[in-house]
C-alpha cells in the first residue's frame, strides 16, 4: 500500500477530510467483539460520495505463530449506491493510517525547529511506520529504540541507520532526553515515567484503545496539554486518560484540543513551554475511510478492484 500512498500523502488526505467539514465527535463507536483467539473489531463511517467498513481481528498469540497481530479487511463502497468499490488489506490499511494520523498531529504540535530527538518505543510493524512518518514532517537527529525484543531493536535501529538516521537502543530513562517520545506497543502499563520527559516535548501514544490499557503514566497526563483524535472517543477508549481520571487526578475538561481543532487552527500550536504535548490516539473508523478513498484514487480505479 506504501506504494500507492505515502505516509505524508496519508496525512494529507486526513486533513482534506477534517477541512471538507467531517466531524470525528460524530462517528460511530467502535464495535469490540471477545473471541477465542483474540477480538474482533468493526468499524463503519459514512461520508459524503463514499462509506465503508473495516473488519479487523485482533489475536495476541499470533506473533508467537509468525502470524500478524492485526488481521482483516477494508470494504470501500460507494456512497450514494453502497455499491461495493474496493477490498483493501485491513491490516495494511490501518499500518498506514496510524503514522499518517500521528505525523498529521505532529505538523501542528512540532512544526519547525531544529531536528528531533527521538525516543520510539516498539518494534512492530507500526513502529517501523511511525518511523518513516516522522521523517516525511522532521528531521532527525537520533533516535532510540526501547522494546521489550531487544534482537526486535536492534534491527529497527539499523533499520532506521540506512534511512541516514544516527539510531541505537535504549532504556525508558532515555525520554529524560527527548524532543519526541512515540509509544506504538501492547503495553497495557505505562512504559516510562512520565516526570521524566521535558517540558516542550511532544509524546505520541498509539498503542491501545481500551480504558484499561495505557502506555504514559499519570505524571505525564497530568502536567501534559493533551490533544485527541475525538474527545467522545477518548474518553469512550483512551486508558491513558480514563484511567488518570479514575484515579481523581484529572478530569474530562482535561483534554486541550482535538486534531480538528489543530487542523482548523482554532487554538494555539506550539502548546504552552512550561510542560509536554501529549497526542493520544485510538484510531477511529473515519480516518480508515479517508485514507482507503485515498487509495482506491490513486490506483485510477474507476469500479470495483482489489487493492492489496
Amino acid at each position: 500500500m506504501s506504494a500507492l500512498l505515502t505516509p505524508a500523502a496519508a496525512a494529507d488526505a486526513l486533513a482534506d477530510a477534517l477541512r471538507a467539514g467531517h466531524d470525528p465527535e460524530t462517528d460511530p463507536p467502535r464495535t469490540a467483539l471477545p473471541v477465542p483467539g483474540g477480538e474482533l473489531l468493526l468499524m463503519p463511517a459514512a461520508s459524503g460520495a463514499y462509506a465503508g467498513v473495516k473488519i479487523a481481528g485482533v489475536a495476541p498469540a499470533n506473533p508467537g505463530l509468525g502470524l500478524p497481530r492485526i488481521t482483516g479487511s477494508y470494504l470501500l463502497l460507494d456512497g450514494p449506491t453502497l455499491r461495493p468499490l474496493a477490498l483493501l488489506d485491513g491490516a495494511a490499511l490501518t499500518a498506514l493510517r496510524t503514522p499518517a494520523v500521528s505525523a498529521l498531529a505532529l505538523r501542528y504540535l512540532a512544526p519547525g525547529g531544529p531536528p528531533l530527538r527521538l525516543v520510539l518505543f516498539g518494534s512492530g510493524p507500526q513502529a517501523y511506520g511511525h518511523l518513516e512518518a516522522v521523517l516525511a514532517v522532521r528531521e532527525l537527529s537520533r533516535a532510540i529504540v526501547v522494546a521489550r525484543d531487544p534482537v526486535g531493536a536492534e534491527k529497527l535501529a539499523a533499520h532506521a541507520r540506512t534511512l541516514g538516521v544516527s539510531a541505537r537502543t535504549g532504556t525508558p530513562a532515555d525520554v529524560a532526553g527527548a524532543d519526541l517520545v512515540i509509544c506504538c506497543t501492547t503495553a497495557r502499563t505505562p512504559l516510562f515515567d512520565g516526570r521524566l520527559v521535558p517540558a516542550g516535548a511532544v509524546v505520541v501514544a498509539v498503542g491501545s484503545h481500551e480504558p484499561e490499557a495505557r502506555e504514559t503514566d499519570t505524571a505525564l497526563v497530568r502536567r501534559a496539554a493533551v490533544y485527541v483524535e475525538s474527545r467522545a472517543a477518548a474518553l469512550r477508549e483512551a486508558g491513558d486518560l480514563l484511567v488518570p481520571e479514575s484515579e481523581g487526578a484529572i478530569g474530562p475538561g482535561h483534554i486541550t484540543g482535538t486534531l480538528a481543532d489543530l487542523v482548523a487552527g482554532r487554538m494555539p500550536t506550539a502548546g504552552r513551554p512550561s510542560c509536554p504535548q501529549l497526542f493520544k490516539s485510538v484510531g477511529m473508523a473515519w480516518e480508515d475511510l479517508a485514507v482507503a478513498v485515498a487509495m482506491y484514487r490513486a490506483t485510477g480505479a474507476t469500479g470495483r478492484s482489489s487493492v492489496t
